[in-house]
């Protein structure tokens, strides 16, 4: 019965049909599929659903080995972090590449490109070597200035990304209307200048001052009364350097040129002997004419002057104490007025040439002393300063500033030891025996014989005075007023007691202008008497 029953229940269950055979004809889902790789292929489906979570093994679960089998997944950063790994040795691989096949194929001596770039780039490295004495002695410049190069490119990046403009409105240059007196050189070329105090037949001393950079014929002594001038009995004469104000430009500029400018404008406005007076720059046209045409000078007055700073006599103390009293700035304007003078027109275009007006320092590339910078921030001396600044660039043309540059620091066709008062005797010769003979003198003395007069702040930072002090050294006839407490302008700009001093020391106590004498007749006697007349 037993038997019979099971064999009933099996033919019952064969009858039946099974989930297998009605699964027959339906496409497996992707869970099916994969579960039929495993080896144990009873799987049982408890449900219609076939998900996983409908399938049961009793020796695998397929959901759990899955989750078993699942790995972390990396995050963006790892991702980016190996993507840029990998991204850098291809690059350096490629950069590697590269240099072998440019080293292979260009850079050899039978090379095109080298037989052309070899000599100009073995100038300029012969004229940039001089910085590598400022690298330390242990490294190699082939491998520091690009790294050097490198570093600075990227701060001057983050400068101009990082700048914080300021909202100040800024003034912009004004274009005035022609005021200058004109004279018409030899050459053809014209020459503007400006007179100040007393007229020419009444004036007891002449007074010719050549400015100084980034100014012009304006500048004269600045602020100096108009009252003050006829008290002494002084006509100031300023001009205007070739290029700058009215004045036109100089083919070729040097300052041999310059004192000859100089000659024949005080020779066409009847000037017989005059003093010459030179401030900061303005100085070295003022050393010139001492040099060149020492028989129309009555004397000099020098306020902080310049000294060429490749002054064949100074010594190297001397030259390493001027350098360095100056700003990085100005060290890079000189030396690239000396070495690479055309880049100046770049740096030159985008500041007093820009159209707009900036900071004094800035534009003069130096650091003011606190009493300058007192001075400076008067408006008084800004209106002043902006005026002079804008006669001085009105042409807009670029060449002339560069020349005042380059004249500054460019080799001198003479230097201040030239200027020494000496004695100079003939040599003993046959001549000699014949100038023995003659009545005249066996020596003379050669140099400036006229004084020279120097006003030095010690406080400059423009002008050091360690110039002054090369100065004092070589021509010991020099009297130097050296200046505590005073700066490059604090002295020199409206200052009324200065002012007095200064023509007190060159000029003595004030006579006034010459004196005019009129003959009138008396009408009763018939005699003439004589009236002095002093203008007021």
């Amino acid at each position: 019965m037993e038997e019979a029953g099971r064999s009933k229940s099996w033919a019952e269950d064969v009858g039946r049909p099974k989930p297998w055979m009605e699964d027959v004809g339906r496409s497996k889902s992707w869970t099916e599929e994969l579960a039929s790789l495993v080896e144990d292929t009873g799987i049982r489906y408890t449900g219609d659903d076939h998900t996983l979570s409908s399938l049961s093994t009793p020796s695998f679960d397929l959901k759990t080995a899955l989750e078993g089998e699942k790995v972390e997944s990396e995050s963006f950063k790892d991702q980016m972090k190996g993507f840029a790994k990998a991204w850098g040795e291809m690059v350096i691989e490629l950069g590697k590449g590269c240099k072998d096949v440019v080293v292979q194929s260009v850079l050899t001596d039978d090379s095109y490109i080298v037989k052309k770039v070899r000599g100009p780039c073995k100038v300029v490295a012969g004229k940039l070597s001089v910085l590598n004495e400022f690298l330390p002695e242990d490294r190699d410049p082939v491998l520091a200035w690009p790294v050097i190069l490198s570093v600075l490119l990227v701060t001057v990046s983050v400068l101009c990304v990082n700048i914080k403009h300021d909202n100040t409105p800024v003034p912009l240059v004004q274009v005035h209307a022609p005021s200058a007196r004109r004279i018409l050189l030899p050459d053809g070329k014209n020459m503007s200048y400006h007179e100040q105090g007393v007229s020419a037949d009444k004036a007891r001393y002449s007074l010719v001052a050549a400015h100084s950079f980034l100014s012009s014929r304006l500048a004269g002594i600045p602020g100096i009364k108009l009252s003050l001038l006829e008290e002494f009995g002084v006509r100031l004469v300023t001009y205007d350097l070739p290029g700058f104000g009215e004045s036109d430009l100089h083919p070729n500029r040097t300052l041999q040129s310059s004192a000859m400018d100089l000659l024949y404008l005080t020779e066409a406005l009847k000037v017989d002997k005059f003093w010459i007076l030179g401030y900061s720059t303005g100085a070295m046209h003022a050393w010139a004419a001492l040099k060149y045409i020492p028989s129309k000078i009555a004397g000099a007055v020098m306020f902080a002057p310049m000294v060429n700073p490749h002054d064949r006599g100074m010594t190297k103390e001397e030259k390493l104490g001027i350098w360095e009293k100056w700003t990085r700035k100005r060290k890079l304007n000189y030396y690239l007025a000396r070495r690479f003078p055309r880049i100046l027109r770049f740096f030159y275009r985008r500041t007093f040439l820009s159209g707009k007006h900036g900071p004094i320092h800035k534009w003069l590339s130096s650091s003011l002393a606190e009493q300058d910078k007192v001075v400076t921030e008067d408006p008084l001396f800004k209106i002043f300063w902006q005026r002079d600044v804008e006669e001085s660039i009105r042409q807009g043309i670029v060449k002339p500033f560069v020349e005042e540059t380059v004249l500054q620091v460019s080799n001198w066709p003479f230097s201040i030891t030239d200027l020494q008062v000496q004695k100079k005797c003939p040599e003993k010769g046959l001549f000699h025996w014949f100038k023995f003979m003659s009545d005249e003198p066996e020596c003379e003395l050669i140099g400036f014989l006229e004084p020279i007069h120097i006003w030095q702040g010690m406080e400059d930072l423009v002008v050091p005075p360690v110039m002054t002090d090369y100065v004092t050294r070589v021509l010991p006839n020099a009297l130097v007023h050296k200046l505590p407490n005073q700066g490059h302008f604090s002295y020199w700009y409206f200052c009324d007691e200065c002012h007095r001093e200064i023509l007190t020391t060159i000029f003595g106590e004030p006579q006034g202008p010459v004196e005019i004498q009129d003959h009138i007749e008396d009408d009763d006697g018939g005699q003439s008497q004589t009236s002095s007349i002093l203008p007021n």
